[in-house]
């Protein structure tokens, strides 16, 4: 774990940025409680998860004082209340359902999660996310309801390099007034750091490969 700051603070120089310009989001999926501890100990505060069953059974009896529980998988509209209730930022919206679908759960909750726009940069049809010329419109719905939009997130094609899309989806992100760029992966985050990103996605980077199952928000 300290050997993944390191790099990360290694990455941000090289690239002309602040350390303290990018947040490490460390990706529990299939990490067990002793992995989990040990991060937090560590003084990890920021977390991503791809499923909120899975997020549920993790973090539901943990003390969460200090800490950032962000959903970086696909959300179904039927887990959107469980969503607001758990996290504290939603990267994944992609589609005017889901924001009717967070909108009624944050009104049933009182809770409002910030969010992201996923884009799918790369518009590849097995992918979540919302075409690149679809975000304006998803970002002026969002807004009209009421939703607190950060920024975007990306996961870019797994075959091409993957600084033009980091870089298309900085642009889209300026143009739009958007600051926060979730963006970069294990495989890929010193090129989304020289692109711009606010916010990379580490899971066998930061706890070590545990050959996990492949996963769409981090690889």
């Amino acid at each position: 774990m300290a050997a993944a700051r390191v790099r990360i603070v290694e990455a941000c120089i090289a690239a002309g940025r602040a350390p303290d310009a990018v947040t490490l989001t460390a990706v529990t999926k299939t990490q067990p409680p002793e992995t989990v501890d040990a991060a937090l100990a560590a003084g990890q505060r920021v977390f991503g998860e791809n499923r909120v069953q899975e997020a549920q059974g993790r973090w539901s009896g943990r003390d969460r004082t200090g800490l950032e529980l962000r959903l970086i998988g696909p959300l179904q509209t039927n887990k959107a209340e469980d969503a607001v209730r758990l996290f504290d930022v939603i990267e994944t919206l992609d589609r005017p359902k889901l924001v009717q679908a967070l909108v009624r759960a944050a009104d049933r909750t009182g809770r409002r999660p910030r969010c992201l726009i996923q884009v799918n940069i790369g518009l590849e049809p097995q992918k979540a996310g919302a075409a690149p010329e679809d975000v304006p419109t998803l970002l002026d719905l969002a807004r009209d309801h009421g939703l607190t939009i950060e920024g975007l997130m990306c996961i870019p094609p797994a075959d091409e390099d993957p600084a033009s899309h980091f870089a298309r989806l900085r642009d889209l992100a300026a143009r739009l007034g958007l600051g926060a760029l979730s963006m970069g992966m294990s495989g890929d985050y010193p090129a989304a750091i020289a692109a711009g990103a606010t916010h990379i996605r580490l899971g066998s980077a930061f706890f070590g490969d545990r050959n996990p199952p492949r996963e769409t928000a981090e690889g």
